[in-house]
């Protein structure tokens, strides 16, 4: 029996009443063996072989396809493993320079902003029990553990542990003139 309905067409038209022996699984391989081997070459191996040569056939057919589906598998397999282990690499680095970002970031914020020390220092009123040579020693002191280096800044921080008499003096001087003070030294020049 042949296996096309119709010779000219190029579509594979097998009849499976012709071949009832094989069953479902097989008929699916014959119908992959012509779309692969052509539907000429399916339908001489059909009619030239016996019954147990076109199992035998089919069967091995059928392995083979198996066979590069499990290569294709182990292949994929083999390539998700390799990209995993990138990725992981790839993450462990990125963690790293992220490591050593927030080290600099942390090391540059130190290096920019160094720990003080907050010394207090009592208000100077400029009455005579109150020792201005002692409130000096003790200024300077304060000055230099909260690292105020900025002139300005050290005036300021002078006159606001001024009290009484010597606060009023301080503020008089600056009302009429906003830069009374050139700078530390100019201050406690006046203040004597």
């Amino acid at each position: 029996m042949n296996m096309l309905d119709d010779e000219d067409d190029q579509s594979f038209h097998a009849t499976r009443d012709g071949y009832s022996h094989l069953s479902d699984v097989e008929w699916d391989a014959v119908e992959r063996m012509g779309s692969t081997m052509g539907i000429h070459a399916v339908s001489v191996m059909l009619e030239d072989l016996n019954r147990d040569a076109q199992h035998a056939t089919i069967a091995k057919f059928t392995q083979n396809e198996l066979d590069a589906e499990r290569e294709k598998v182990a292949l994929l397999h083999q390539q998700g493993s390799e990209q995993a282990d990138l990725l992981r690499e790839q993450g462990a680095q990125q963690f790293e320079l992220l490591r050593q970002q927030q080290a600099a970031a942390g090391e540059s914020m130190h290096s920019r902003r160094p720990e003080t020390l907050k010394i207090d220092i009592y208000k100077y009123r400029g009455v005579e029990e109150d020792s201005l040579l002692r409130w000096f020693v003790e200024l300077d002191d304060a000055i230099r553990a909260r690292r105020i280096d900025d002139g300005d800044m050290q005036v300021a921080f002078a006159q606001s542990n001024l009290a009484g008499r010597a606060k009023t003096w301080a503020l008089g001087l600056k009302l009429h003139d906003p830069y009374a003070f050139e700078s530390l030294k100019d201050f406690k020049s006046r203040l004597r």
